[in-house]
């Protein structure tokens, strides 16, 4: 899955790039700070993997199997690939990164080049949750958002983005959202070197921690920064 191209990017890599693990229930707003991030810092410098893309490929089932998996479950994501993939970057090498549909509930034939950078972000609710995948990460977000605001959020994107209706969107919430969020999410949160309240309409919380990223990226002669 490693893609070998690129030799002349991946060589003038430095080693060890940083990794920031940003985690947060549904419609918490961690893509939003993934991206204020990725603005701020630089999108040159970094390398971006949703946990989303890394749920297991379900093509085998039937639809209405799919539909019944429990998706908020730790089960339900392939989190050894992505361990594989944040290694492969870190020894300057190249990913082939999963595209995953919501609609149909499995892995598409589509994937996403992704390269080496001093910067890897993984994003996703429960990237703080795997052991495994934890201890890879040298900085931790917890974005925390009141449970009204991440309901409503998430009413609106699976309506508007992934042709759910609202009772379905509500059903599911009941059934495993929320259930999965109390038993796995929410305790990761005492993992987190920093609880970014209010996700990504916290400007100040995103600034200070983009500050304090480049200052790492730029340490020791700026040898994280010295790719290009």
């Amino acid at each position: 899955m490693i893609n070998q191209g690129h030799e002349s990017l991946e060589s003038a890599v430095q080693p060890t790039p940083l990794i920031l693990g940003i985690a947060g229930g549904t419609g918490s707003g961690k893509t939003t700070v993934a991206r204020s991030l990725i603005e701020l810092i630089g999108p040159e410098s970094i390398a971006y993997l949703e946990h989303d893309n890394y749920y297991r490929d379900l093509s085998h089932l039937s639809f209405e199997e799919r539909a019944q998996v429990n998706f908020d479950h730790p089960d339900s994501f392939d989190t050894e690939f992505m361990i594989e993939h944040i290694k492969a970057l870190k020894q300057g090498h190249a990913v082939n990164k999963p595209v995953y549909s919501y609609k149909n509930h499995e892995r598409t034939e589509e994937v996403i080049p992704v390269y080496p950078h001093p910067l890897i972000i993984v994003e996703g609710i429960l990237v703080l949750e795997n052991p495994a995948l934890r201890s890879l990460m040298d900085i931790k977000l917890f974005v925390d958002t009141e449970d009204d605001v991440r309901l409503v959020r998430r009413l609106r994107r699976d309506i508007a983005e992934r042709g759910r209706s609202l009772e379905r969107v509500l059903g599911q919430y009941e059934a495993t959202v929320r259930p999965m969020h109390l038993t796995f999410v929410l305790p990761s949160r005492r993992y987190a070197d920093v609880i970014v309240p209010r996700g990504g309409g916290n400007r100040v919380a995103i600034q200070m921690v983009a500050d304090g990223i480049t200052r790492q990226l730029q340490g020791e002669g700026g040898k994280r920064m010295a790719q290009r």
